[in-house]
């Protein structure tokens, strides 16, 4: 139960970071806020689209997925099933990939890193990591 609760924490998280990211790339934003980094060159380059959709829309709606199944394992009739953490883990497993492959892009072809992209990196790997222990562990009993 724990673990789906910061499943559900963290997707949210994800779920903001990818929302400014998306709304910064779609126009609605003027300027990224990043300190120092490359946001900015890696939100122009052309890997920040993804059949004509910004990648970080595939972002915003992949967590709003993982938020969505996180907050239905934590209702009492499906808590100590598995078919819950088999689809978190299974739609983690996707977004940490996409995740890898967006940070071999950025550290090998654009030589850019972008703040808020490590966020959500680690964010996902965060998230990964916790559904897979999910799958691990015996499903609880309910009395």
């Amino acid at each position: 139960m724990i673990r789906r609760q910061a499943i559900v924490l963290l997707a949210l998280v994800g779920l903001l970071v990818a929302t400014y990211l998306w709304l910064y790339k779609i126009g609605v934003l003027g300027e990224l806020q990043c300190g120092t980094g490359s946001c900015e060159a890696v939100q122009a380059s052309r890997y920040a689209e993804l059949f004509g959709m910004p990648v970080a829309f595939y972002g915003a709606a992949g967590y709003a997925v993982l938020m969505g199944l996180g907050l239905a394992g934590l209702q009492p009739r499906l808590a100590g099933g598995r078919r819950i953490g088999a689809l978190l883990a299974t739609f983690a497993s996707v977004g940490f990939a996409f995740t890898l492959y967006l940070t071999a892009i950025e550290l090998f072809v654009l030589h850019q890193i972008c703040r808020w992209c490590v966020v959500s990196a680690v964010i996902m790997t965060a998230i990964w990591v916790l559904s897979i222990m999910g799958l691990r562990s015996r499903p609880a009993t309910t009395p």
